[in-house]
């Protein structure tokens, strides 16, 4: 069975700095370290409804924006079998060997709120500044699935990663 997910870069600017919000994975049996918020799409949940819900359950932030929303495309019709979402996103992963078979998007976006203290299976989540999350990756302290979608980020920003 194959886990199918979505995960947020949530980003803002905040004192001439640009921010992504990442959070303490909590998990019992795995190791701590810093993600980005998402986690499974349910049974016939729409990829966004998904998105909208993870990044509320495990940060307490409310999704205001997602990149390319405004033109994704629904289809359904009387003779289908299907109702289909297409919508793109920024990134894809799929685990190529590891304890869990896992595929996901990510998507830029941002949100408002008030952060949780403790969330579905995490806490500590906030705003890190780039430097922030370059130390993070640098000192191993960033998740392993997340790892090279955060790199791909910060190099397009045209911004080392260590």
């Amino acid at each position: 069975m194959i886990h199918v997910n979505v995960r947020g870069i949530i980003t803002r600017e905040h004192n001439n700095q640009k921010e992504i919000v990442v959070q303490l994975r909590k998990k019992e049996g795995n190791p701590e370290c810093f993600e980005l918020p998402g986690g499974r799409i349910e049974e016939y949940e729409s990829v966004t409804e998904a998105l909208r819900r993870e990044i509320l359950e495990e940060t307490g932030l409310y999704v205001t924006s997602i990149k390319n929303e405004i033109e994704q495309v629904f289809t359904k019709s009387e003779t289908s079998l299907f109702e289909v979402q297409c919508i793109k996103p920024y990134a894809a992963y799929q685990t190529l060997f590891g304890p869990v078979d896992s595929f996901g998007l990510y998507f830029l976006c941002t949100a408002e709120g008030d952060f949780l203290e403790i969330g579905d299976d995490t806490e500590k989540a906030h705003w890190a500044t780039i430097p922030e999350i370059q130390n993070y990756i640098k000192l191993n302290k960033f998740s392993d699935i997340d790892k090279p979608a955060m790199i791909m980020y910060l190099n397009e920003l045209d911004t080392t990663y260590i």
